[in-house]
């Protein structure tokens, strides 16, 4: 819901550091695979209860994720780019709710409810693009990207929101997680919805 909102603010100075980078020989690829182990290693310090260390390593992942496709507009995207980025995203973002279920025994059901809410967001988004391309539909609301983005009331602004929320307030990691659950499950009503009025014969 917010992606589309913050890329004015945040696509400059992106894509000026994006150039800067391309132009001493970083590749996109590179930035998504650290991105990636920062992200994972994040998890691995939240189930361990390091919660400022794995906030920290959040962070570090969405800023080499803004970072890795600013170079490729800078260098040219590609279609493997754009296959990598999508698979470390949701390796990312499964891997921090099962962190937080692994942390504490209590919180097990609940970061599974969220996990599963995330695999619907992601199939619904992900089918979504490929029946746009196959129909020719384009869109740069959230950017030049590889492939068709839908918007959702849930999308990666909301999601690393949440994240950040549940390692200020663990205490409070099954209520968010049961909240962001059911609005991950609007966005896959939504986008339905929306596919059903777009893709209808």
């Amino acid at each position: 819901m917010l992606d589309a909102r913050l890329r004015p603010l945040i696509d400059p100075p992106l894509n000026a550091a994006g150039r800067a980078l391309a132009g001493v020989g970083v590749t996109a690829n590179a930035l998504t695979f650290a991105g990636l182990a920062l992200g994972l290693a994040g998890a691995a310090a939240i189930a361990f209860d390091h919660l400022g260390w794995g906030l920290a390593l959040i962070c570090a992942n969405r800023l080499l994720d803004g970072l890795d496709g600013a170079v490729a507009r800078a260098r040219g995207p590609s279609d493997l780019g754009g296959y990598f980025d999508i698979v470390a995203d949701f390796a990312f973002y499964v891997s921090v709710p099962l962190a937080f279920g692994l942390r504490a025994p209590g919180d097990t059901l609940p970061a599974l409810v969220l996990v599963a809410s995330f695999v619907l967001t992601g199939v619904s988004f992900l089918a979504f693009a490929v029946i746009a391309a196959k129909r020719g539909a384009t869109t740069e609301a959230h950017g030049r990207k590889s492939f068709f983005y839908s918007t959702g009331l849930a999308e990666g602004t909301e999601t690393i929101a949440v994240f950040i929320a549940m390692c200020l307030a663990p205490a409070w990691f099954g209520a968010i997680a049961y909240g962001y659950a059911g609005l991950c499950v609007v966005t896959v009503v939504q986008r339905s919805a929306m596919a059903a009025a777009i893709f209808r014969d």
